[in-house]
């Protein structure tokens, strides 16, 4: 009788066992989950501040940063082969936009579109924090130059 009532403590002892390892279990994976898809999707990890995230290679080499809608800057340091800035940041994929009659409309940068018709909003084009003379696919790379996208209200 002895030996049943022992065998029954283990028993119940490995079941409570089992059912918190699979409520961890269960936890753990649901901490775990992908990103949703309103997330950016890129493959570095958030910038902090004073981070400077490269990207691209070749021979040249510029900074370019990114003031978004929440003004929070994000720096790069940029390796390319091309000649103009514009297609530099289209080869590494941190603006898009709408070819025009004035040249490329950016209409994203770093993953965050900005549309003027709906929220008033437009990326602007900087070098050294002066607002470029010409646009971002008509500028040729200077290697001293700090280039820019911020976002700005109309």
């Amino acid at each position: 009788m002895k030996k049943t009532k022992i065998n029954v403590r283990i028993v119940l002892l490995s079941l409570a066992l089992c059912i918190m390892l699979t409520a961890v279990s269960a936890f753990c994976l649901t901490a775990c989950k992908e990103k949703t898809p309103d997330e950016p999707k890129t493959t570095e990890a958030p910038a902090q501040s004073g981070d400077v995230i490269e990207k691209g290679t070749g021979a040249k080499s510029f900074s370019f940063e990114v003031v978004d809608k929440d003004k929070n800057t994000t720096k790069f340091l940029i390796h390319t082969d091309k000649t103009t800035v514009g297609d530099a940041l289209v080869e590494v994929e941190l603006i898009a936009g709408d070819p025009s009659e004035y040249g490329l409309y950016v209409k994203t940068v770093n993953g965050q579109t900005l549309d003027y018709n709906k929220d008033g909003m437009y990326w602007a084009f900087y070098e050294n924090g002066e607002y470029a003379s010409k646009g971002v696919d008509s500028t040729d790379i200077v290697e001293t130059t700090v280039y820019s996208f911020v976002a700005t209200n109309g």
